[in-house]
């Protein structure tokens, strides 16, 4: 495929007005956004995504995950489509861009191939995936792991939230769920344009992160189990604390973390200790370690030492020790000629770049599994995100969605 011309741009005022607009609905309380899956404001963010692809010409399609698919049409009826686009739902504390810049971004890059008269080969589908962030009904990236093949439907509709509610009932009810079969689109290549949600970027002075891998991961959940006692009249060498256990072990999971630094990372995120009172001894606690690495080897190699030394450390405690993995995928990589065409796209419209890594989980990390796929970064002050504080400038969108659309074009072929 010929590249496309080198003053091709987004039109990045129409592209950051977008943002704001879409900002609008859901507000959070301190400037960012609520807008989580399936409720009633992501119903109406997806209403006006709608209007705003049909009026850029889209004809939309829905599959029984309710992922929306907006069609810019190919001179070429056998051709397969490239698709691009992220997530349009957040964190309850959620920022104006995780997701939202990749889904918008697609959009604009379409907007501009309207505006320039410029056509395609290969059809160009937005997509917005839904319930990425699976904060409500876990897990995260659960539609486009269902198109993947990686989830079944019916388990993923049978996914309950904090108040009981199904997924396949919140769908129904806010008027997504649609009749495609899902998983039944074949794809060309998928494009997705994100923040980086971590500080490389910012702190390296590059533009545009070039991402080849993502992370894989491992969540094991674990058990501790001590007794429980007074803690005021137990003696000290009659204890059996299951918070000890706890703590050795999150020092434990620091230091294997460390010895695979840079190429790795882990911590322990969700705790729970029982009774959780002040002056009862904790006789269990339940907690869940979350290590990642782009290499699969690494990530085998963190869970097989914790598997060996954590046991040893709670019973020289005293102490059971039982844990499992409750969450995991193996780190993707990307297709390597997606990943030429970002990089080339990025070249060509002299933006400094640099490869990376993506430290978090992404729809595009499953679609990987089925048709040639690649990222796109831009980065984020502070590389802070999940967070209502979350920001990034309009130049840095922009430069994002230019790469976006010079790796889309390319891949879709300029119809001269």
């Amino acid at each position: 495929m010929s590249a496309p011309a080198a003053n091709l741009r987004i039109n990045a005022d129409r592209l950051w007005d977008s943002l704001m607009e879409m900002a609008r609905i859901g507000p959070g309380v301190a400037g960012g956004n609520n807008r989580q899956t399936l409720t009633d404001e992501d119903g109406e963010g997806r209403k006006l995504f709608q209007r705003w692809c049909e009026e850029a010409g889209l004809s939309m399609g829905v599959d029984t995950m309710g992922n929306m698919f907006m069609t810019r049409p190919g001179t070429d009826p056998d051709a397969l489509p490239v698709y691009v686009g992220s997530h349009l739902d957040t964190q309850p504390t959620g920022g104006k861009y995780d997701g939202v810049l990749g889904v918008l971004g697609g959009l604009e890059l379409v907007r501009t191939l309207n505006d320039l008269g410029i056509k395609t080969k290969h059809p160009i589908v937005v997509v917005n995936w839904t319930n990425e962030e699976g904060t409500r009904f876990a897990p995260a990236m659960l539609a486009s792991g269902v198109f993947a093949g990686i989830h079944e439907q019916d388990w993923a509709y049978d996914r309950v939230d904090a108040k009981g509610k199904r997924f396949g009932d919140e769908l129904a009810r806010i008027g997504w769920k649609g009749d495609e079969e899902v998983g039944s689109r074949k794809m060309h290549a998928l494009f997705e344009l994100h923040i980086e949600q971590g500080p490389i970027l910012e702190a390296q002075g590059k533009d545009i992160g070039v991402v080849t891998h993502g992370q894989g991961l491992r969540w094991i959940q674990c058990t501790v189990t001590g007794k429980e006692s007074h803690t005021g009249s137990t003696p000290m060498p009659m204890r059996k604390n299951a918070g000890r256990g706890l703590a050795q072990i999150t020092e434990l999971v620091h230091q294997i973390a460390m010895d695979n630094a840079p190429n790795a990372v882990g911590a322990i995120g969700h705790i729970d200790i029982y009774p959780n009172s002040r002056n009862i001894i904790p006789g269990k606690a339940v907690f869940t370690i979350d290590f990642r690495s782009h290499e699969i080897d690494t990530l085998n190699g963190m869970v097989e030492r914790l598997m060996a030394e954590a046991p040893k450390l709670c019973e020289a405690l005293g102490l059971g020790f039982e844990a499992e993995i409750v969450g995991q995928f193996d780190p993707p990589e990307f297709d390597k000629d997606c990943v030429k065409a970002v990089r080339d796209a990025a070249e060509r419209l002299g933006y400094s770049h640099m490869d990376i890594i993506s430290g978090a989980g992404h729809d595009a990390c499953w679609i990987n599994r089925v048709a040639p796929t690649a990222m796109v970064m831009c980065p984020c002050v502070d590389g802070l995100s999940h967070n209502e504080a979350e920001e990034i400038s309009k130049e840095w969108a922009a430069a994002g969605a230019d790469v976006l659309m010079h790796a889309v074009v390319e891949t879709a072929g300029v119809v001269e």
